[in-house]
């Protein structure tokens, strides 16, 4: 069991702690729709340290994060995140992740936390181009600061502007007196807010400086459950739930992350290149319960016969919308807006609607 650098702070909190991932962490503190609650209207802050982080490095970093990541990097220019998976040589996903571009030869790689061997062992596999691979996992400690008053409150903590920064873009600056902090605008919420890294001995001083400059607009610590409620209004998806090694990016609705421009070799470009002019049989959907009950991960999706025809991904009472929803992979004919499928809750067909993502409109 591994331990991030604010477990003293979590459990001083009266969290609840479990196991996840591998590492011991705060699944919630004063309660799953408070937290949830206090994110969406003013501003929360999530350890999120147990996520991975990896450095490529040299002359041919940009030509291995082409090779291994479905978007399109050369995009990218400094200062700038994009969102990506890593196609697994099978069409499903390793793992999808993060992409920062420090300068022209460097880039930072943020994998979720279960993956981060996995991603590893995957990445040195496929460094055929010899670019410099670094494992700083467990190094680097990081925090979200999410909702609306999010930016507004970390400005106390830094000379440089921050208010006003682009939706996926990065600055390295000074952050509660410590430098070289990476400040980015990024998030897995849809309330807006930030992500940063730092090194693990700076935590305490991180921790306490967000606490305080956050006090004034009602800051909380939020777990892990509120994190997934959120993410899940979002329609984001959920490595392990809604997408994996069996799932394609194109089957999960990730086409826009998965590019096919005549420069850009990847793995499996030719098999997504060709589930995207001839479809899949399949696509990943959002749906509100119409009969009153909550879906979970695993539940049956039933068509108006009782026909099995998927399984729920990810499933939930959106805290803040007040709507029971969920995701699930069904065969096209059932994917149009406003397509009727039942889900089956306790030996019981309730009626849902096929609903466009996402579920929490900003």
């Amino acid at each position: 069991m591994k331990y991030t650098a604010f477990t003293k702070f979590h459990e001083a909190s009266g969290a609840k702690m479990v196991p996840f991932a591998g590492f011991y962490m705060p699944v919630q503190y004063s309660g799953i729709n408070d937290e949830h609650e206090t994110v969406r209207t003013k501003l929360g802050v999530f350890d999120v340290s147990h996520m991975g982080e990896i450095w490529v490095k040299g002359p041919k970093a940009l030509e291995f994060v082409q090779w291994v990541t479905s978007n399109d990097a050369s995009k990218l220019v400094d200062g700038k995140v994009q969102y990506s998976c890593l196609p697994n040589g099978k069409g499903g996903i390793v793992d999808d992740l993060l992409v920062y571009r420090i300068d022209t030869e460097t880039y930072l790689l943020v994998v979720n936390a279960s993956n981060i061997e996995k991603d590893w062992n995957w990445m040195v596999s496929q460094n055929k181009k010899g670019a410099s691979l670094y494992n700083a996992s467990d190094e680097i400690s990081q925090l979200a600061i999410q909702g609306p008053l999010a930016l507004k409150a970390m400005q106390k903590l830094t000379d440089t502007p921050v208010t006003d920064m682009e939706y996926y873009t990065f600055k390295k600056l000074t952050f509660a007196g410590i430098k070289d902090v990476i400040f980015a605008t990024t998030g897995y919420t849809g309330s807006g807010g930030c992500e940063i890294y730092f090194a693990n001995e700076d935590a305490d001083i991180v921790w306490n400086a967000v606490m305080e400059a956050g006090a004034e607009f009602g800051i909380k610590p939020i777990g892990l459950a509120a994190r997934d409620t959120l993410r899940l209004e979002m329609g984001y998806c959920l490595y392990g739930n809604d997408i994996d090694d069996t799932t394609s990016p194109i089957e999960a609705g990730l086409g826009w992350i998965t590019k096919f421009t005549d420069e850009k070799i990847f793995i499996d470009k030719d098999v997504l290149l060709k589930q995207k002019k001839e479809g899949t049989s399949r696509r990943l959907i959002g749906f509100e319960l119409i009969d009153r009950g909550i879906p979970r991960h695993g539940y049956e999706v039933l068509d108006v016969e009782g026909n099995k025809i998927g399984d729920v991904t990810s499933g939930t009472m959106g805290p803040f919308i007040k709507k029971a929803i969920g995701m699930a992979y069904v065969p096209v004919a059932y994917t149009k807006e406003g397509s009727e499928i039942y889900i089956s809750i306790r030996e019981k067909s309730l009626k849902a609607v096929v609903v466009k993502l996402p579920f929490y409109k900003v």
